[in-house]
This record gives C-alpha cells, structure tokens and sequence, in this order.
C-alpha cells in the first residue's frame, strides 16, 4: 500500500499560514506598520488604494536591510528578533515569529525597496505567490518601501469574503491608530488613494491623541500615572461626561503593544463606578510596562492576547490609578441642577423648556375639579408621581379588559388576552381613547394597568423602541424616505476618519430615515435636515449618537446593515421617551405596542412587559 502523508509545497503552506496571520488588508498593515517600527523608523508613511485591496504601501526611513536579509525576510519562520525560546520572555519588539512576510507574499503582488545608511545602492525584490520574480540592485533611500499589489488575487475564495471599501478602510484606520497611538514620537501620515486622511507629527501623546480624535478630546483628558515595582501604568482617561455607547475607543498597550483585555476594562470601569450611564464606556489610552518575563505574548496569531503571570495585580495597579486620576483632576460627572430627569431622560433641556411644561400641567389641573379635588389624596399614597398620572374613572367595571375598542385585534401575552384598538392607518387620539381606562403612569418611566390576574407593568421606554423600530424599519427595507424637517440653520458636524466612512457607507439609509446632510472636506458635513421625529433634539448629538450605537451593535450583533441601523435610531430616540404622557398618549402608546410584530420584547430582546399577578401582590402586603 502507498505511502498517503507528505510534505505539503511551501507555497501552500504559506497560503495556509497566510489565512491566519493576514486575515483582511487592515492585517496586512498591521504587520507592515509595525516592522517599520521595528526597523526603527521615524518617519513612516501608509498609502491605500481601494481599501488596501489594490495597494497597500509603506514607507518608512528606518536602518534598511541587506541584499541577503531582503531576501530572506520573505521565508517562513526567518526572523531577527529571537534566536533561542527564551528570547520570547525578552522581547521588546513587535514581530517575532517570522510569518508576515512569507504570508502576506504567498497572497500578493510583494514589491520591496530596501536599502541601510551604509550602502550606496538599495535592492529591489518582486515577489508573486511566494515565487521570486525579479532581484536586483536599484537606487532608492535609506529605509524600506514596500508595496503589497492585489491582495487574495490567488484566492478569491478569501477575496470574495471581504467586506465593502468604506468597513474595509475603517479595519485600517483602526490598525493605523493603534500603532501611531503606541508610537507618538514617530510622525505618520497615511493616505486612502491621493487624499490624505491623517498628518501627525511626532510629539507628546497628549497631541497624538487629539491629533487622531479631534480637538474635543483636549477638554476630556486628564494624566493617568502610577508606578510600583511590579508594574508602571501611563496615559490618559476621560470624563465621564464624555463617554460613549460603544467600546471603540479604549487602547491598552503591553510593552508598547497594542492588546485586548476584558479583564483590564473590567478594572477600568471599577474606578468609573457609579458615575456613568448604563451601557457607556469611558475613552483610555493606558501604557502598561512590566517585566517581559512576566508576560506571554505568544497565545494569539494576531498577538493581541497575551497572559500574566499575576492578573490579580495587573488588576489592582489599573484600577488604582485610574481611581487616583479621577480624585487628582475631580473627574466627577457635572450635573445641571436646571433639567429635570423625569421630563427629559438624558437629553438636554432648557430651564424655561422645563417651567413651560409644568406650567400647562398645572394649567390643565386647575381647570379639572374632579382632578384638583382627587390630586390631594392621591399625592398622600404616592408622593413624587406627576399629577397626570393618577387621572383614573371610578366607574370603570374591574372584571373588563383594560384596553376597548370596535377594532378588538387580538394580543396573547402570558394567559392574557389584550385587545388593542389600532385601526389600519389610523393613529389618531381621537380614534383610540377608549371611553374608560385604569391605565396609569408612574414617574414617567412605567406604564401601569389592571389585568384580571393582577396588573400589567410596561416599561415606557422599551415599548417605544419596540414601536419606532418596526417603523423604520419598514422604511428602510421598503427603501423608502421617512418625512424630513428641514434646519433653518444648517449644523456642521466634525467626524472621525472612521466614522465617516461608516456615513459613506451608509448614506442611502440614513438619507431614507430623514436625514440630509453633504459632506464637506474629508472628514466633515453639513445636516440641513433631521427626522421629524426629534426636532427638540440637537442635529449633531442625535447623529453622533446614531453612528456611536450603530458600531455598538456592529462589534455584538452579525447583523445587517440596515436592520442594524433601525435598532440604533430606535434604541437612540427612546431613551429620550421617559416623559410626562397625556391619557391619549397612554392609549397611543399601549394600542401600537399590542400592534406591533413581537410586543413582548425589545429588537434586543430585553422584556418590555410583566404581569405581576394577585398572589404575588398580596404577598408583597403580607410580607410572603
């Protein structure tokens, strides 16, 4: 019988190699970014042409290699950083295990310019699908220019899989940050085809940050420091004022490595306890430097991972001086004493906005007797709940169903049967308020009603999400246009380079939710008009915030793009739904819910409802 196992060609064993080491172009730079770094550049600059999948060059001015070591440089495990196991407990340098090059060549179009300060003629190598095709002597500067040309053109099995250019590009923005971050006293620039998209000098790491995230950061950043004799922590944290829906901007660097750390942020967020909303994350940028034997970076293809030998303390000395920054620079939250909470959740209002509402509310009592005269002994069982609240009718029959109408659609919930009075395309008060009700709300926040079995509890907010999501995204999937309102004075919006290839990528929807907005240089825009949904809102928060909870959901959810979108506008514009609402909006807001596809939960499957029955009622009277 014949011999099966044999030794598979180099060229597709580097092909293998290659799925795991460059995974999309952003890998690719990676590895070329951080070889320049290695070579002790100072200067490096990365060219992309569509997304890195035609180009993807960088050019640095670092000590160059040899005619013998350029050549060698694109074999499989040829390195110069390690020669025996135990130099992997030393390193200092971001490359070691010899895999890049070979890789990135046995996928690509490789040409490679290199040449040392004490040469007078460079070498050129032209490398194709791990074959050596051209090799000579060429004049060119001190460092190194490599060009990677039609990445995956030899498996477009792999290319097929890529993403489009606009989340292909933001993948190498991402990398690019990460190591001009890791690197401040190296100037970069990069370039997407002839438009430059970053110029930033070397300096301080202070003006690498605001370089890299706009000039708002400046206001955010306060000096994080604190060094012990087994771990020095540096950099930077922001306030928590200033902290975002998504994790998209939180570095940590190992020995000036970039790695990811939930454990790390974990203790981060211990020092940020208590002074941030629910679901935010602060912005950090934190150096961790620590005995190279104390760390294993060898755990991961991407090296982003990596272990330590005594996490616990890492811990501690994180979230030590995270919390000596904060107390240091009194980062704590600034509150406005002039909004009221219950009349706008986490928007911001106007102390003249605020008198005015509760003005009418007023207005509205003094003319009801029935209600002035009822108000008093309502307030003495439920002091702080808005008058509104408590507008009931004593005639209502206690075994009818809590919501009547002609139109009587059906909803099943938990043994319950609801019937909702939503009439096809009828949405108006009049046609929905039934003629009795018993349904209340309590601190703008729940919605509360009698059912047979006890009472029906709905959280306000999470049932407007329920209902603004199916809405858009009916029109989004349609490929329709929502009614749009237009600014009677145009807001320019400032964008990261990231996040505004997100907004070019997704143009179209947003235009379709009622936006409309041009863009203006390379990384702003101007909105001339917003959903008429949220005109008490401001123009550029409410974008800013959409783009923030669109990559929330990007990095947890596989989802589509435009599924995707209408549960980050839905989730957005309900969190400013925990407001004083009249009867007729009680009923609006119940009738579209039980209207709705699936009224039970959220688009993220969070419980919008809960029937708290007669037996657990009377067990909370009795103590049970």
């Amino acid at each position: 019988m014949l011999d099966i196992i044999h030794l598979l060609p180099d060229s597709i064993a580097n092909q293998i190699a290659a799925g795991e080491v460059v995974q999309r172009p952003a890998s690719a730079v990676k590895e070329l970014l951080e070889n320049a770094i290695d070579a002790g550049a100072t200067s490096i600059q990365l060219i992309v042409k569509e997304a890195g999948k035609s180009l993807i060059q960088v050019i640095d001015n670092g000590v160059g290699m040899s005619e013998t070591d350029a050549r060698m440089c694109f074999e499989r495990h040829a390195t110069s950083k390690i020669k025996k196991s135990e130099d992997l407990f030393t390193l200092k340098t971001m490359g070691f295990r010899g895999e890049a090059m070979a890789s990135i060549a046995a996928i690509a179009q490789v040409e490679m310019r290199t040449r040392r300060p004490t040469d007078e003629l460079g070498f050129l190598l032209k490398i194709e699908g791990s074959s050596l095709k051209a090799h000579e002597a060429v004049q060119t500067p001190i460092g190194t220019n490599v060009q990677v040309k039609n990445l995956f053109y030899n498996v477009p099995a792999r290319r097929n899989f890529l993403k489009s250019n606009p989340v292909e590009m933001k993948h190498i923005i991402d990398e690019f940050q990460r190591v001009a971050l890791a690197n401040p006293s190296v100037s970069f620039s990069m370039y997407n085809a002839e438009e430059e998209v970053y110029n930033l000098p070397a300096g301080r790491l202070s003006k690498r940050i605001i370089d890299l995230f706009g000039k708002n950061y400046q206001q955010q950043l306060a000096p994080c420091k604190e060094e012990t004799d087994f771990l020095n922590v540096t950099g930077y944290i922001g306030k928590p004022d200033f902290a975002k829906k998504t994790k998209t901007e939180q570095f940590f660097f190992a020995n000036g490595r970039f790695i990811k750390s939930g454990y790390l942020h974990h203790a981060v967020m211990t020092a940020f306890a208590g002074m941030l909303e629910e679901g935010s994350h602060p912005f950090y940028v934190l150096f961790l430097e620590i005995d190279p034997a104390r760390i294993d970076i060898n755990v991961h293809p991407t090296k982003t991972e990596i272990k330590f030998d005594d996490e616990r303390s890492v811990y501690a000395v994180v979230s030590a001086a995270c919390r000596k920054a904060m107390n240091q620079y009194n980062l704590n939250p600034s509150i406005d004493f002039e909004s009221d909470m219950n009349v706008d959740f986490l928007a911001p209002v106007s102390r003249q906005s605020v008198e005015h509402k509760y003005s009418e509310l007023n207005r509205n009592i003094e003319t009801n007797s029935l209600q002035k005269a009822n108000l008093g002994n309502w307030q003495k069982l439920y002091e702080g709940f808005e008058p509104k609240a408590f507008e009931r009718n004593p005639s209502i029959n206690q075994e009818d169903i809590v919501f009547k109408s002609k139109a009587n659609p059906v909803v099943e919930f938990e043994g319950e049967t609801f019937k909702s009075n939503i009439k096809s395309g009828a949405h108006s008060a009049h046609n929905i308020v039934p003629e009795s009700t018993n349904a209340i709300q309590i601190h703008n926040q729940f919605i509360l009603a009698q059912v047979k079995s006890g009472l029906l509890l709905i959280d306000q907010k999470k049932a407007y999400e329920r209902i603004i999501y199916e809405q858009y995204e009916s029109i989004l999937l349609k490929n329709q246009k929502a009614s749009s309102q237009q600014l009677l004075f145009p807001i320019s919006v400032q964008l990261n380079p990231a996040d505004m290839l997100l907004v070019t990528d997704m143009e179209e929807e947003i235009i379709n939710l009622g936006f409309t907005f041009n863009a203006i240089g390379a990384n702003s825009l101007i909105i001339y008009g917003i959903p008429s949904d949220i005109l008490d809102e401001s123009a550029q928060e409410i974008f800013e915030s959409l783009i923030e909870q669109f990559k929330q959901n990007k990095t947890e959810l596989s989802i589509d793009k435009k599924e995707n979108l209408a549960r980050a506008f839905s989730k957005r514009l309900a969190f400013r739904q925990n407001k004083t609402l009249q009867m007729a909006e009680i009923h609006l807001l119940v009738d579209q819910l039980f209207a709705s596809k699936n009224p039970q939960f959220t688009p993220g499957g969070e419980a919008i409802m809960r029937i708290v029955s007669l037996e657990k009622l009377e067990g909370i009277l009795t103590n049970k």
